[in-house]
């Protein structure tokens, strides 16, 4: 891809903790993506990320639609997310960046980062929301207002609907796949690394679409049973950091180091925590016909080239992981209400839509999914261009 539109390097003045901006690409003016926080966090990372948030938004253009995707961009702070001092630093950090987030970058949570703690930052600097920037092009500020507020403070089966929306989006992308390879979903295994929002809907959605879930990764390990956990139960039992209550497994259920995940017999692979995590020393060891990537990421280039060549499939991350921004884009500008209902009636037909469209190009074309997603995306970043030319 070209290079990034703008970069910026911070330095908190306290602790001197490096944090990082990208903005890879401008559509009328704003871009889209989160603010990761972790140990190590580096500006190629961030700028990567930003590269796909380009192609995660081009992914959902529409003729007609009120969303027309906006540039991709990416914040991120090398910090320990659960270090006492994290929220200050984000704070600083915002506060740093908050002209960029008045004009040009709008953002909200990503690893590390609860959308909560952005609010209160936000706050603090003194502006309205963090998706600010995108109030430049819409026409019904009120009207786009009511429908965040409809979203946000919407309840499914005791979880917010924004933390369901994201893992929703993953499990349709997963479903959709299953049916291109001729997986039933009642025959099929699956583990999913990461037990947060993300990991934690995707396997909800998963096990009630039929799929045995078999192993689950959190911050404490794994834990797994062949005959297939208890979602629901372990939902109920979870904390805040997205970790399973041990006390509460069933019997059959066992607890493994974290480093044996990819040693589950499992059909599914769902990472949904980190980056980098299916690298050239480890790739031998999945044993699955699907990766489908939640995480942003997970799969590194030289071990998908390698797993291709040996017949499993990837479902790359713009895509599958895609639902989260475009939700919050389609209840901004107004494609759907915001209601639990409109969500996931358009989030499994867009992903369902985008995942068939992308195996269709890929088996048209003999190239791989994500060689046929990047295909898409060019295609669609060339009629945003037309329609909005980069000045």
């Amino acid at each position: 891809m070209a290079d990034s539109y703008f970069e910026v390097t911070w330095t908190d003045p306290v602790t001197d903790a490096k944090g990082y901006l990208v903005i890879d690409r401008l559509v009328r003016g704003i871009s889209s993506g989160g603010l990761r926080m972790r140990a190590g966090c580096t500006l190629a990372e961030v700028r990567g990320l930003a590269q796909g948030m380009t192609l995660k938004e081009a992914m959902h253009y529409e003729e007609g639609a009120r969303y027309v995707p906006l540039g991709g961009a990416k914040g991120g702070i090398d910090f320990d997310p659960y270090s006492a001092d994290a929220e200050q630093v984000l704070f600083r950090y915002l506060a740093a960046m908050k002209p960029l987030i008045e004009q040009r970058w709008t953002m909200g949570e990503d690893f590390g980062v609860r959308q909560d703690a952005v609010d209160r930052g936000i706050a603090e600097i003194g502006l309205d929301s963090s998706v600010q920037a995108a109030y430049q092009v819409i026409e019904d500020r009120a009207g786009a207002d009511a429908r965040m507020k409809t979203a946000f403070s919407a309840v499914v089966d005791g979880v917010k609907l924004d933390e369901l929306v994201g893992g929703y989006g993953v499990a349709q992308a997963g479903l959709a796949a299953m049916e291109r390879l001729g997986m039933p979903a009642a025959d099929t295994r699956a583990v999913v690394q990461g037990f947060g929002s993300m990991g934690g809907a995707t396997a909800r959605y998963l096990a009630r679409a039929g799929v045995k879930i078999v192993g689950i990764v959190d911050v404490h390990g794994v834990v797994a049973n062949p005959d297939g956990l208890d979602v629901e139960r372990l939902l109920l039992t979870r904390d805040a950091a997205g970790g399973m209550d041990r006390n509460q497994l069933r019997e059959g259920d066992a607890q493994l180091p974290a480093n044996q995940w990819l040693a589950i017999p499992a059909d599914v692979l769902v990472p949904a925590a980190m980056s980098y995590c299916i690298d050239s020393s480890n790739q031998a060891d999945v044993q699955a016909k699907l990766i489908v990537e939640a995480a942003n990421m997970p799969v590194l280039p030289d071990a998908e080239a390698t797993l291709a060549a040996r017949g499993v499939t990837v479902s790359p991350d713009f895509v599958a992981n895609s639902a989260t921004n475009a939700w919050w884009w389609w209840v901004f500008f107004g494609d759907i209400d915001g209601s639990p209902q409109q969500s996931f009636a358009k989030i499994s037909d867009r992903i369902r839509a985008l995942s068939h469209n992308m195996f269709d190009y890929a088996e048209a074309n003999a190239v791989t999914p994500r060689e046929a997603a990047l295909a898409v995306a060019a295609q669609r970043l060339a009629l945003i261009d037309e329609r909005f030319p980069i000045l």
